[in-house]
């Protein structure tokens, strides 16, 4: 009960969208230029039916699910738009993005709605009221009609920001805000609310004056369950979009910048104010994420790893500076951004040692930052390096992870079992041959691969890999692979899948990889 949970509800989402991309962010405030109806509509069970209004649409009687050719019928002049849900959700993803700036607790609420977690953050804006008014407001200049309630519980704050006039909810309103609402405030299937209604149960308050065994007996839990949820006496989470920053530190702007050279600035100076965070926990950041909030609403995340734990801030802004040179094209400033935030996403131990004045040290020292310069301007993956894996199965055995990780002691496991001799180049998927064999279960005499006819000089083997049964089904069988050298002094890796004394299926040959 002790928990704040701010839901924000968008009613019309998509033609809000479209709107703001027609006439700007500041139409509603400006008036719309056009005054044909905004209505979106798609294919549903063969038929084209209306799946989103504006204003204009719902004040001449239009309707979610109604036929569109109905609806032409009502206004000609209608402006008819394709829905396209996966648009919807990108936005509704950049608005989640922008909601950062209140909490990093953000989750998704459907197809129109943001859940946040406010407990302990009112208070950095001058209270819950104030939180709510400026977060409203700022929606409301971007175009956006928009509704929100703050609650103890998810439940309540998710009915009361589209049921309820009420904004600020205190633990003990919790029941007189929600009695009067109805019954599909709680979350509730259409069927199960039409049901509930046939009984006479309407509205909440009479589900919770109710017996709470012939509601159970008829109705199964679920009424009970969302309606205990609602109240607080069941707990229900929330699942934030992105993992927590294990550290951050942010600057709010009086005035708007745009530079690089001052979002580098700040950059460096925030990191000085991790540095603390970071002594104190002996670790050092391996993933930093720059935030870059726009004063349109758009945020820019710029990440940078590093190979190794990193607590300096010269070297932390080094490395936002190499990843800006890349991004400088694609980072548009806009009129400026307001807010910037550095958070620390992953950290590790960092042990103190003596610095060593040798040619030694010294080099290590140039090799991580070149790495860390490289994978910040090219990306974290640039640079690999192949790293064995604790697998017998050829496919599985290895991989590759970037310079940093691979190199990290304890990132990846280095441990391998036992194993024959392996090629330089492995095949991603291994490549069907034609094999002669003098013997059945002998080496190839020869084999025709990629259009082109081989013959043996030299065979090793077999060595005989069965599939790991933890991983994979019974399905899978044994391979015979052996070390093959042709007449030219080409050195392949072949094996036979399947067994001649096993099953009545003829064993099938494949290239593997190459030696040389």
């Amino acid at each position: 009960m002790d928990r704040r949970i701010l839901a924000i509800f968008f009613p019309r989402l998509a033609t809000d969208r479209i709107a703001r991309r027609r006439w700007g962010l500041s139409w509603r405030s400006t008036g719309r230029p056009d005054p044909a109806p905004i209505v979106c509509a798609e294919r549903i069970s063969n038929a084209m039916r209306l799946t989103a209004l504006d204003e204009a649409a719902e004040a001449i009687g239009l309707r979610v699910g109604q036929g569109l050719a109905e609806a032409r019928a009502i206004c000609p002049s209608l402006d008819v738009i394709e829905a396209d849900v996966q648009a919807d959700r990108h936005f509704l993803d950049a608005l989640a993005d922008w909601c950062d700036r209140y909490t990093p607790l953000v989750a998704i609420d459907g197809e129109n709605g943001l859940v946040l977690d406010i407990t302990g953050c009112a208070h950095l804006f001058g209270g819950e009221a104030r939180l709510l008014d400026d977060l409203l407001s700022r929606l409301t200049d971007f175009g956006l009609d928009v509704r929100g309630s703050v609650a103890p519980t998810p439940g309540l704050a998710w009915a009361a920001a589209r049921f309820s006039r009420a904004q600020i909810i205190a633990a003990d309103e919790m029941p007189a805000v929600l009695s009067p609402l109805p019954m599909k405030a709680l979350r509730l299937a259409a069927e199960t609310c039409l049901t509930l209604a046939k009984v006479g149960l309407k509205h909440i308050g009479e589900l919770m004056t109710a017996p709470r065994g012939p509601i159970m007996r008829r109705f199964g839990p679920e009424p009970l369950l969302r309606l205990d949820r609602a109240l607080g006496r069941e707990g229900e989470p929330i699942s934030p979009r992105r993992p927590l920053a294990m550290l951050s530190v942010e600057r709010r702007l009086a005035e708007p910048i745009s530079m690089e050279a001052q979002i580098l600035d700040l950059a460096g100076r925030l990191a000085c104010g991790l540095k603390a965070g970071l002594q104190a926990r002996g670790e050092g950041g391996r993933l930093f994420e720059l935030l870059l909030f726009r004063v349109d609403g758009r945020v820019f995340r710029i990440e940078v790893g590093t190979s190794g734990p990193l607590n300096d801030a010269v070297r932390i802004r080094s490395l936002f500076s190499e990843r800006l040179q890349v991004l400088r094209d694609d980072l548009d400033a806009g009129f400026g951004f307001e807010l910037v935030r550095l958070n620390v996403l992953r950290s590790e131990s960092l042990s103190p040692s003596q610095p060593l004045f040798d040619q030694e040290a010294e080099a290590e020292g140039r090799f991580g930052r070149f790495i860390d310069q490289v994978c910040a301007r090219q990306g974290a993956r640039c640079l690999s390096v192949p790293v064995a894996l604790a697998s017998h199965w050829p496919d599985r055995a290895a991989t590759l992870a970037p310079l940093g990780d691979g190199l990290s002691p304890g990132r990846l496991p280095h441990a391998s079992p036992l194993r024959g001799e392996r090629p330089i180049r492995l095949f991603t998927r291994p490549e069907p041959v034609e094999v002669t064999a003098e013997v059945p279960d002998g080496p190839p005499a020869s084999f025709r691969w990629r259009r082109t006819r081989h013959r043996v000089a030299r065979a090793e083997g077999p060595e005989r890999l069965a599939a790991e049964w933890w991983v994979d089904d019974d399905k899978h069988k044994p391979r015979d692979y052996f070390r093959i050298e042709d007449s030219a002094g080409h050195r392949f890796w072949l094996f036979r899948e399947g067994l001649y004394e096993r099953g009545s299926d003829i064993p099938s040959w494949y290239m593997q990889g190459v030696f040389a």
